[in-house]
């Protein structure tokens, strides 16, 4: 299973342009409600997760989706929900995306360190140790990170290229009328 996490204060592009892409590369995803299913973004959209926090299982993580935005971020970094997904997909090499503010998270935890990644411009500091590039999207081993809502789509693409193959990445990119 792809977890998304949400946290009230989200970006609600990064988050859900991402659910959308996996969903049509029909991947088995879950968006996961940290504090409740009912999740407010930053811009004031209501989003119902599909499950709570509480419902989340371990052994079914496949892969792990951080978005960013302000206070979403913040709130998914004191979560001790996504502090053990982010220590279970490390542990068992499983892909983690994480876009916008949120790759400060995987700074904080020290798992950038000799890495490289990109955030959101401003939060370059928080992301310990990692080279930071001005890329759109970053790959990194099993991390994937991207700038901000106008990464979206190229870094929900970037995630099936990984979990689905380069084939249905260029297909969906075709059928999206991506560039």
């Amino acid at each position: 299973m792809i977890y998304v996490m949400l946290a009230n204060g989200f970006e609600e592009i990064e988050a859900l342009a991402v659910v959308d892409i996996l969903r049509r590369a029909e991947l088995d995803v879950l968006t996961v409600g940290i504090g409740g299913k009912t999740i407010r973004g930053a811009h004031g959209i209501v989003v119902a997760a599909d499950i709570g926090e509480d419902e989340v299982r371990d052994k079914y993580l496949k892969a792990l989706i951080l978005p960013g935005g302000m206070p979403g971020t913040l709130r998914l970094e004191h979560s001790e929900t996504v502090s053990r997904l982010i220590d279970t997909a490390i542990e068992r090499d499983l892909l983690i995306g994480a876009i916008c503010a949120a790759p400060s998270i995987l700074g904080h935890k020290g798992l950038l360190e000799g890495r490289r990644a990109t955030c959101f411009p401003g939060f370059e500091q928080e992301l310990y140790g990692a080279e930071v590039l001005p890329d759109t999207v970053v790959e990194d081993g099993q991390l994937v990170t991207a700038k901000g809502a106008g990464a979206a789509v190229a870094f929900g693409l970037c995630l099936v290229k990984r979990l689905a193959g380069e084939a249905e990445a260029k297909k969906l990119q075709e059928a999206m009328q991506c560039p």
